[in-house]
């Protein structure tokens, strides 16, 4: 499962990134002011800044929910190998007070 969320960091990173690069590649070879040259490629910067952060932000709070699932199903597995193996012990112990009794009434 890590794998798959780094992929899709990776992925993501590397779309906004050719995004930006593409867009400010285009802006320097259209004909245009310098001043409005930068202005095109500050906007543009900040925008996929933006974009960026919303990403990370959205892959954070999925990250998180899927580690409290993860949480709460180590628990539930960890609860249910408690409980197996209390109800081994009693059975255990059953079996011994039954043997203990077997061995009493043969003498």
């Amino acid at each position: 499962m890590e794998n798959k969320g780094s992929s899709a960091v990776e992925i993501t990173l590397s779309f906004l990134l050719g995004t930006a690069t593409g867009f400010i590649l285009g802006v320097l070879f259209a004909p245009a002011e310098g001043k409005e040259t930068r202005k095109k490629i500050r906007e543009q910067a900040e925008m996929t800044g933006e974009k960026a952060r919303e990403k990370y932000e959205q892959f954070s709070k999925d990250a998180e929910k899927g580690m409290q699932k993860a949480k709460v199903k180590s628990k539930e597995g960890i609860d249910a190998i408690k409980d197996f193996v209390d109800k081994k012990k009693k059975e255990i112990g059953k079996k011994t007070d039954e043997a203990e009794e077997e061995v009493k009434e043969k003498k």
